[in-house]
C-alpha cells in the first residue's frame, strides 16, 4: 500500500517505457528528490514537510528578524524585503501541495500519461522523448540566470555591508551561514514552482503530439467511428489535464497580478523613496548593473521568476486548446473536399482522383499565397491550405456530416471551470490587467 502512495517512486509499470523515458522518468524522480517531494512512506514524507517548512517559512521569517538593520544605509535597508518573501513562499506553497495531492493519487508515469504512451505510434513516442529530454534544460534556462542574479545581488549585500549588517558571532562566518540559508530557500521556492509549470507544459505536449497524429486520420481511408472514438479519447485526456491543474493556473493567475499590484503600488507612492535605479523595469537587469541597484534588485527578480512561471502556463493552455480547435477546421476542409470530390465524379468531369487532387492543391496554394516564410512554425497537420486526399467510397456524406456537426459542438481544450483558455481569454486577462494597472497608477501618479 505504501508503494502505491508513493507514487513518484519507481514501479514496475515504468518497465513498460522505452529505454529514453525510463531514464527522463529517472531524471524526473531525481529532482523531486531534490526538491524533497518524497511520500514513499510516513519518515520521507515528514521529512518532506519539514524541509518545506523550513526553506518556505522559517529561513525567510529568521532572515527578516536577524538582519534586520534600522541604522544601515538605504542600501542595505531592504524595505521590499517582507512583499518579496510572502509572494515566494505562497507560490512554493501552493506548488508544493499541489504536487503533494498529485503524489498521493497518481503516479508519475500515469500523472505524465506515460502509462499508454506504449499504445501511441512510434513518431509519437519519439517526440516526447526528446520532449522529456529537454524538460529539465528548459528549467536550468529558466531559472539559472534569476539565481545567478539572485546570488551576486547576495554577495554584493553582503560584501558591501559587512561592517553594518548584524553579525552573531564570527562576522566572516555568521555571513557565510546566512547567505547560503536564504540562498538556499530562495532556489527551493522558485524550483519547485517552475517544476509544476514546466511538468503542465510537458503534458499539454504529448497532446499536441496526440492532436498531430490525429489528423492524419483525414489523409487516409478511415471509418467515422474510429475518428470520433480518438477524439472523444483527446477530449477525456484533456477534461483530466484541466481538472487537475485548473486550480493551479487560476491561483497562479490571481497570485501573480496581486503580486505585481502590490510592487507597483510600493515603488508608485507618493513617500516611496526609489528611483530608476533602485525600482526600474520588472526585470532582471544585467549583472553589472546589480551593484548600482541596490537593495530593490530582488523585487524584479520575483517578479521575472513568477511572471515566466505564468507565461509557461498559459503558453501550454492556449497553444493545446488552438491545436484541439483546428481539428474542427480540418474536418470541415475534409468534408467539402470529399463532397466536391463525389459531384465531379458524378458529372464525369474528374478522371481521377489523384489528378484532381493535384490540381486543386497547386490551385489552392497559388490562390493562397503563401510561403514558408509568411506562415513559420504554425503550419502543421492541424494548420494548412493544402486539400486532403479523399475516400467517397467508404464514408458518405451523411457521416462525414454529422461528424463536423459533433466536432463544431464539443470542441476539446484546456478549461478552468468552464472557461476555456484560448488566445481571446488572453486578450481578456491582458485587457483587466492593464486596466488595473492604469487604475492603480491614476490612484498613485495621477493622470
Amino acid at each position: 500500500m505504501e508503494e502505491e502512495r508513493g507514487s513518484f517512486l519507481p514501479n514496475n509499470k515504468d518497465e513498460l517505457l522505452p529505454l529514453d523515458g525510463r531514464t527522463e522518468l529517472k531524471n524526473f524522480r531525481s529532482y523531486l528528490r531534490w526538491v524533497y517531494v518524497d511520500h514513499s512512506n510516513v519518515c520521507k514524507a515528514g521529512f518532506s514537510w519539514s524541509v518545506f517548512f523550513t526553506l518556505a517559512f522559517v529561513v525567510p521569517i529568521l532572515s527578516h528578524l536577524l538582519l534586520d538593520c534600522p541604522t544601515c544605509d538605504q542600501d542595505h535597508s531592504r524595505p521590499y524585503h517582507i512583499p518579496v518573501q510572502i509572494s515566494l513562499s505562497v507560490f512554493a506553497t501552493l506548488s508544493f501541495i499541489s504536487i503533494s495531492s498529485w503524489d498521493r493519487k497518481y503516479g508519475l508515469s500515469k500523472f505524465l500519461f506515460l502509462d499508454k504512451l506504449g499504445d501511441e505510434s512510434l513518431k509519437i513516442q519519439r517526440g516526447y522523448s526528446e520532449q522529456m529530454q529537454g524538460t529539465m534544460k528548459l528549467i536550468l534556462r529558466w531559472g539559472l540566470p534569476c539565481f545567478i542574479a539572485e546570488f551576486a545581488y547576495k554577495i554584493w549585500w553582503y560584501v558591501s555591508g559587512v561592517s553594518q549588517i548584524p553579525h552573531y558571532g564570527n562576522i566572516y562566518v555568521s555571513s557565510i551561514i546566512l547567505c547560503t540559508f536564504e540562498l538556499c530557500s530562495w532556489l527551493y521556492r522558485t524550483s519547485i514552482f517552475f517544476l509544476v509549470c514546466v511538468l503542465f507544459r510537458l503534458i499539454c505536449y504529448l497532446q499536441i503530439l496526440r492532436l498531430d497524429d490525429f489528423a492524419r486520420v483525414f489523409h487516409r481511408e478511415t471509418e467515422v467511428g474510429s475518428i470520433l472514438l480518438e477524439h472523444l479519447r483527446l477530449r477525456r485526456n484533456l477534461r483530466i489535464i484541466s481538472h487537475r491543474f485548473r486550480v493551479f493556473i487560476l491561483s497562479s493567475l490571481l497570485l501573480v497580478t496581486a503580486s505585481q499590484l502590490i510592487f507597483l503600488l510600493m515603488v508608485t507612492q507618493s513617500h516611496a523613496d526609489v528611483d530608476i535605479m533602485k525600482s526600474g523595469e520588472l526585470a532582471v537587469k544585467p549583472l553589472h548593473s546589480i551593484y548600482e541597484s541596490r537593495g530593490k534588485q530582488i523585487n524584479h527578480l520575483v517578479s521575472i521568476t513568477l511572471v515566466s512561471g505564468l507565461f509557461l502556463l498559459l503558453r501550454g493552455a492556449t497553444k493545446i486548446t488552438h491545436k484541439a480547435h483546428s481539428v474542427t477546421g480540418l474536418a470541415a476542409k475534409w468534408h467539402i473536399c470529399a463532397t466536391i470530390n463525389s459531384f465531379d465524379n458524378i458529372e464525369g468531369e474528374t478522371p481521377t482522383t489523384a489528378q484532381a487532387i493535384s490540381a486543386q492543391a497547386i490551385a489552392a496554394n497559388i490562390s493562397w499565397g503563401s510561403s514558408d516564410d509568411e506562415v513559420g512554425d504554425e503550419e502543421d497537420e492541424l494548420d494548412n491550405t493544402k486539400l486532403l486526399p479523399i475516400f467517397t467510397q467508404t464514408i458518405s456524406f451523411h457521416k462525414r456530416q454529422a461528424l463536423v456537426t459533433y466536432l463544431e459542438n464539443n470542441r476539446a481544450g484546456i478549461t478552468v471551470f468552464g472557461f476555456m483558455l484560448d488566445r481571446s481569454w488572453l486578450h481578456s486577462i491582458f485587457g483587466i490587467q492593464l486596466a488595473l494597472c492604469l487604475w492603480l497608477l491614476n490612484k498613485t501618479i495621477g493622470v
